[in-house]
């Protein structure tokens, strides 16, 4: 067993910049904390971190930056808390160094680490598979052993000689496999026979400010179609609910009925017939909730530019790239207008074999992704440890 060789030191340090990789790092802390019981686990990170006995020397939103010109203004507050941490965990040395994502911040700060002899673990994988794939230099100087949460990921990095486990997707543990749609709609006090559309404009203030007027206004445009509609969306925060208010009353959209939740996005999503959702991880659960979707991300014209030419697939929600074919539409920039994101979610809504063929590949989907993550990434951190 990877847990019989204990290390001497009690240091493990972690880092996570955004909610994702705080509850991806909360995963893994679950799995390490009954192999390590003395370890000290600090670093940076968030609420579900903490939860699990973490130590965050920074509140972790000090880190959490949404786009490419947005970490500008945040440049200098940002490396001084890494270079201050290098030297805190050079002066430390502890057992491991684990970055959880956020590698414009972590693999800078692993590169270091690893240098000076501290064994290195990045989850998850950056995804060279779409974008900057000329990453993986870095990651080869930076990392001593990858985790990745995809299965075709494992063979990008062991060809590239980065040592790599495959230790599964952390929502395929999270999300049954027979989602409870009667339930979700008794806990929203939604009619069982209503037709349900979630709509998921993004969880940061960028996405919001970008997706909220198009995505309602499709909303607007689908209740002409079925008066029947019945919308629901879930908000990240207090913050998130008065901003997205905001957009919706400037755009002019008071009218159209929307039951806001707090927080409740899984149960927003089982309850759903369909899913209007901001491209990223919440494509996913989407997926896994075997629900049909429309994946859509708007964003500043500038930093469009940029992005539009360094893709390598043509594909950029999970679930499509995870088919390696467009299961589900994508709409993008300008192309995310109300009225198609309207036409193409009526195809969701109203074509049934459609969406039974969906069903059944997302769950395929779903027992690809399957594994204990927990207890795989725990494993496999430990076996760096006892290689130190």
């Amino acid at each position: 067993m990877a847990s019989s060789a204990k290390p001497a030191a009690t240091s493990v340090a972690l880092v996570a910049g955004e909610p994702s990789g705080d509850v991806l790092a909360a995963r893994l802390l679950s799995g390490l904390r009954p192999l390590l019981p003395q370890a000290r686990f600090h670093g940076i990170g968030g609420e579900h971190m903490m939860a699990q006995g973490f130590e965050s020397h920074w509140p972790m939103d000090r880190l959490t930056v949404r786009g490419l010109l947005a970490v500008i203004p945040r440049y200098r507050d940002i490396k001084g808390i890494q270079n201050a941490l290098r030297d805190q965990l050079l002066a430390e040395r502890p057992a491991v160094f684990i970055g959880a994502d956020y590698p414009g911040f972590n693999l800078g700060l692993e590169m270091q680490l690893k240098d000076a002899g501290i064994p290195t673990v990045h989850y998850i994988g950056p995804q060279i598979w779409a974008w900057r794939g000329g990453r993986i230099k870095k990651i080869i100087k930076a990392v001593s052993h990858m985790l990745v949460v995809f299965p075709f990921e494992e063979e990008i990095y062991r060809k590239a000689g980065v040592p790599v486990s495959y230790v599964g997707h952390p929502l395929a543990e999270l999300v049954p496999l027979t989602p409870d749609e009667a339930g979700a709609r008794l806990q929203l006090g939604l009619p069982q026979d209503a037709n349900v559309v979630t709509i998921m404009p993004g969880s940061r203030m960028s996405e919001l400010k970008y997706n909220t007027s198009a995505f309602v206004g499709a909303a607007k445009l689908l209740l002409a179609r079925d008066r029947s509609l019945r919308f629901v969306a879930p908000m990240a925060g207090e913050k998130q609910r008065q901003y997205f208010l905001e957009l919706v009353a400037q755009a002019g959209l008071q009218d159209v009925e929307i039951q806001l939740l707090d927080g409740q996005s899984h149960t927003a999503i089982a309850a759903a017939d369909a899913v209007l959702v901001a491209s990223g991880t919440a494509s996913l659960e989407v997926a896994l909730f075997k629900k049909p979707m429309v994946i859509a991300y708007k964003m500043m014209a500038a930093e469009w530019q940029i992005l539009r030419h360094f893709g390598y697939q043509p594909w950029i929600g999970l679930p499509n790239i995870l088919a390696r074919e467009f299961l589900v539409p994508e709409l993008l920039q300008d192309a995310a207008s109300p009225a198609a994101l309207a036409e193409a979610m009526w195809r969701q809504l109203s074509d049934v074999p459609h969406r039974l063929q969906l069903a059944q590949r997302f769950t395929e989907m779903h027992h690809s992704l399957l594994r204990n993550s927990a207890q795989e990434s725990a494993q496999a951190v430990m076996r760096v440890i006892a290689g130190r």
